[in-house]
């Protein structure tokens, strides 16, 4: 196993010993032995997430812009200098291969991350195209500063990335080192990202550790991202959506309109993009299978079926990325229940201070408000809870977006 440019740095903080893998590194799955420390820091401070694993691309050339419109379900045509967005890109049958953020840095330029490898994908399109792709995966480590504080230790460092708006992102300059700063991050709160050459890894992570001394920044780990992100109802790849390359049935492929990113594509323009035929054909003929929403549970048959069997219902750290069944009614109460649906997470969300989740659900029954019973294994048997549809994101404060931020 491979470790991030950050790890000797990070390794010593690590007081649980707990890591895990990610895309060929060693990563942290929590820093602290209580994971609410690591979360709380991003809700009321500040933390710092190493996520120098994500595959990195620079893609650049006079037909930089056109290339990418074709590739992307969303428009990237619409992101100006200085701007990024949050994007999918799907296969010719309109399933979905990844999502990902890009930030276009100059004129013919653009930065893009992955969770997967896509430097394939992406050159087997490019052809015709004048235009550049080129991994940079080893070249640079990214840290995620996250929280309601980041604003402030990011300005200490750099007056200029600190007034970035939502999705803004800059060349900077942070200990002496060239730097790109976005404002950015996967926690569902205000954060900001930076990409940082491996060469210069260690002396703007110690100029990030000082400037943030004063708001007690401390790295968050894998289980307290999740459950940050849940909050946010962000999806999770491998946990909510299953990448099309990687599937064997249709069951396991989805669309962008039934993973509930259809705000995304908007098929008035005329730009060819990859899977737009399929998705025309998908609106046009209705055929979406089902759709992926947020749910939130009954937090008093909750606590009933766990008191009921002589045990506490669980809540600090619960977290699940896997498959709960849901049903329309409680099989228990009436046999003739049916299967409707399934959650792909689940967790506690502390700040809520309720049980949340993600679900695919049929279109029938995915508007908020709708109810259906996730089944919950309690004491070795099958339980029932209700569940209620909610839009997402569940938790998303002002602070994110703000311009007041900036």
């Amino acid at each position: 196993m491979r470790t991030t440019p950050f790890h000797e740095r990070i390794a010593p903080l690590n007081r649980t010993y707990l890591w895990e893998h990610w895309a060929g590194f060693v990563t942290a799955v929590a820093y602290q032995h209580s994971v609410a420390t690591e979360y709380f820091a991003t809700r009321n401070s500040v933390a710092v997430f190493d996520t120098s694993p994500l595959f990195k691309y620079r893609i650049a050339g006079p037909d930089a812009t056109a290339f990418l419109a074709g590739v992307f379900a969303r428009d990237i045509r619409r992101c100006a200098i200085g701007e990024g967005q949050y994007t999918i890109w799907c296969n010719d049958e309109g399933y979905l291969l990844e999502d990902g953020v890009v930030l276009r840095i100059a004129e013919d330029e653009y930065l893009a991350t992955s969770a997967e490898p896509n430097l394939r994908q992406f050159r087997s399109v490019a052809t015709g195209h004048d235009v550049t792709v080129d991994d940079l995966s080893d070249a640079y480590g990214i840290l995620a500063v996250q929280g309601p504080h980041s604003v402030e230790v990011i300005r200490r460092i750099s007056p200029e990335a600190g007034s970035l708006p939502y999705f803004g992102v800059t060349r900077t300059s942070i200990a002496n080192h060239q730097v790109v700063v976005s404002r950015t991050g996967f926690t569902a709160d205000l954060g900001y990202e930076i990409w940082i050459e491996t060469a210069d890894a260690f002396a703007v992570w110690d100029e990030l550790i000082d400037a943030g001394a004063d708001y007690n920044l401390i790295p968050m780990g894998m289980r307290a991202l999740g459950m940050a992100r849940l909050d946010g109802g962000m999806l999770l790849i491998n946990a909510d959506f299953e990448p099309a390359r990687h599937a064997w049935t249709d069951a396991q492929r989805e669309t962008p309109d039934e993973l509930g990113l259809a705000w995304m594509i908007d098929l008035a323009d005329d730009r060819p993009f990859v899977g737009r035929r399929a998705i025309e054909a998908e609106r046009a003929n209705g055929t979406s299978r089902w759709k992926t929403v947020g749910f939130r549970v009954d937090a008093s048959a909750y606590e009933a079926i766990y008191n009921d069997a002589g045990l506490a219902a669980p809540k600090d750290g619960v977290y699940e990325e896997t498959a709960h069944s849901l049903y329309d009614r409680d099989f228990n109460l009436d046999a003739g229940a049916q299967w409707v649906g399934y959650a792909t997470s689940f967790g506690f969300s502390p700040i809520l201070k309720r049980h949340i989740g993600l679900a695919k659900l049929p279109l029938d029954r995915c508007k908020p408000g709708s109810t259906a019973h996730l089944e919950l294994v309690v004491n070795h048997r099958p339980k029932y809870v209700p569940v209620e549809v909610s839009k997402t994101p569940f938790w998303n404060p002002a602070r994110k977006t703000n311009k007041e931020q900036a």
